[in-house]
């Protein structure tokens, strides 16, 4: 085992040796990173390994792509693989395959390798680094076949990244403890699943429902007897609170948190990274007898996707005041009121007026969140600074025409509400096109019982506009309005629309945006600023109090609302240690 400083210290040829294989026969990436000692941290020297790699020409990023051998395959079977893929392919189970396993795995790096003209590369010790099932490699080597090639390419060398990441870990004897906490917390939570989803093995987590008040209750229940929270309650719409005081109980708070409700068949840690990663903060200074000179108040947000209700930011908006109630009158798709699903679950909706916060006990709201993109993990910097949050309003439409026999109704005679529908829809692509950072979704599109041989006489449907600026995404909603109103009085249709949530665009405040950036320039990392294009907890805060947010990378090009949504120890590890470096820049400004 070795540790930084002797690697600092170690000269080329020692350095190249200390590091060989890490890079699966490719001495070369560590000789030319000696160059760039002396390294501050784990994550500056895994960034300047990472760098090499991305600054050498394509011919020897598939060299090295080419030196990795295939999964299960010739070598594995005459045993002549490097020590490190022994140990990586026997975690994974792959040493020990049924011969059906086997011939599938064999199958399909053939046919991999025939598409693409390099093996198929996956990190098999997975995300946690404790070895993928392998249900779950053929499953990823299923889907990566239909990749681009420059695409798959890219996401072969980010797999050998990770390989070289956790072998870099076993070298200098590196457990990510805290991004494994988290990791493992955020799998315990995604066993609660609603009705219906978890038969299928979904993660679908709505508004109150038995599967979402169980999150409540397990994050109230870590909050309290594993991370030592003075208090600890569950609010009047179903957010989890946890405040952990400061040197002075009357002192200011910093207020941090994110959501614990999901999409339908989504992930895992959209959202509820924001409330684990503070929750394992607070937990080390608990550890620690330690003390700060604000208090903490964490809050898992109960509802911020609007799923079952056409409203959005239930949890974040009380604590803000802006909770409306007329909202409480609104019915599910089964027809239950937000006030019965609130007084079933054991809230008093009357109490929710009392939620707002007092600003000026505050010094700020921060967020930690997945990225939701593809920028982090294609850059491959697992942390980047927000600069801002887009402004986004929503919509659901309804357009009505009349149903008819499909067959002897002439196509010159129709009143085709899913035609008009369709129309809007490109409508909709070309407007949120033709702008930069602008963009324009129609995520609902259905015929409610509809026919295969009836010409549909109603449909239903979402419009979701996002911008940088205020001002650009009300231009797009304005021209899509008057759009869909054109293509109904051409065609003879009546529609309704229906604004259901509108949200100004949230600048990040510049002191604590400048605060994150040092956080991250602290662990050895870049300081990488991006604006964020989806919608978030801190942009209804920002009505309250300054915001700014920290993003994490995602795996699978940061796919995020998709089972696929994925992170790693590692880079939870960074994100906590982040916030960390915050708690403690505060913690100095205010001594």
């Amino acid at each position: 085992m070795t540790t930084l400083d002797f690697l600092n210290d170690a000269d080329q040829a020692g350095f190249t040796r200390l590091l060989d294989g890490v890079y699966e026969h490719s001495s070369w990436i560590a000789d030319q990173a000696w160059d760039k000692r002396p390294f501050s941290s784990l994550a500056q020297l895994k960034l300047a390994l990472v760098d090499v790699v991305r600054e050498a020409p394509k011919a020897r990023q598939l060299e090295l792509i080419r030196a990795h051998p295939e999964l299960a395959g010739k070598a594995m079977v005459a045993k002549s693989l490097t020590a490190e893929s022994t140990n990586e392919q026997g975690k994974a189970g792959l040493t020990d395959c049924t011969l059906a396993e086997f011939d599938s795995i064999q199958r399909l790096n053939a046919e991999y390798n025939g598409r693409f003209g390099f093996p198929f590369i996956l990190a098999v010790r997975g995300p946690r680094g404790l070895g993928l099932s392998k249900s779950e490699i053929i499953a990823t080597l299923e889907r990566r076949m239909f990749n681009h090639p420059d695409f798959e390419l890219a996401e072969c060398l980010r797999n050998i990244h990770r390989i070289a990441e956790i072998r870099l870990n076993d070298k200098l004897g590196h457990v990510p403890e805290l991004g494994n906490d988290v990791w493992d917390w955020a799998e315990r939570l995604a066993t609660n699943s609603d009705v219906g989803y978890a038969d299928r093995g979904e993660l679908t987590v709505t508004y109150l429902t038995d599967a979402h008040r169980a999150c409540a209750q397990r994050l109230s229940h870590w909050m309290r007897a594993d991370c030592g929270f003075d208090e600890v309650e569950i609010d009047a719409v179903g957010n989890v609170v946890g405040i952990y005081y400061g040197t002075d109980r009357q002192a200011k708070r910093l207020l941090t948190g994110s959501h614990y409700d999901t999409v339908r068949n989504g992930g895992k840690y959209d959202g509820r990274l924001g409330i684990l990663a503070p929750m394992a903060c607070v937990r080390e200074l608990h550890r620690q007898g330690r003390r700060l000179p604000f208090g903490i108040e964490v809050v898992g947000f109960s509802e911020e996707e609007g799923q079952r209700y056409k409203a959005v930011f239930l949890g974040s908006g009380a604590l803000t005041g802006h909770f409306n109630t007329a909202w409480l009158d609104q019915k599910d798709a089964d027809g239950v009121t937000m006030r019965e699903a609130m007084l079933h679950a054991g809230l008093c909706p009357d109490d929710i007026p009392k939620l707002k916060r007092d600003a000026n006990r505050y010094l700020g709201f921060v967020e930690v969140h997945i990225e939701q993109g593809p920028v982090l993990n294609e850059l491959d910097l697992p942390l980047g600074i927000v600069t801002s949050i887009n402004g986004s309003v929503r919509y659901v439409g309804e357009i009505k025409g009349m149903a008819s026999h499909a067959g002897t109704t002439p196509m010159d005679r129709r009143r085709d509400a899913a035609t008009a529908a369709a129309e809007l829809a490109l409508a909709v692509e070309q407007r949120g096109g033709s702008v930069p950072h602008l963009v324009a979704t129609m995520g609902m599109l259905e015929v409610p019982n509809g026919s295969i041989n009836v010409v549909p006489g109603r449909c239903t449907f979402s419009l979701d506009i996002r911008a940088t600026t205020n001002e650009v995404r009300d231009a797009c909603a304005n021209d899509l309005c008057a759009e869909l109103q054109a293509i109904c009085e051409r065609r003879g249709l009546h529609f309704k629309l229906e604004e259901t949530m509108r949200a100004a665009a949230a600048p990040s405040a510049p002191d604590w945006q400048q605060r994150w950036e040092r956080a991250v320039a602290a662990l050895g990392l870049p300081q990488y600023r991006m604006p964020s294009g989806a919608g978030h907890d801190a942009m209804k805060l920002h009505e309250a109090m300054p915001q700014a947010m920290l993003f994490m990378r995602g795996l699978n090009a940061g796919i995020s609302h998709n089972p696929l949504e994925a992170i790693t120890n590692d880079d939870t590890e960074m994100c906590v240690r982040a916030f960390q470096n915050l708690l403690d820049q505060l913690a100095m400004e205010l001594s």
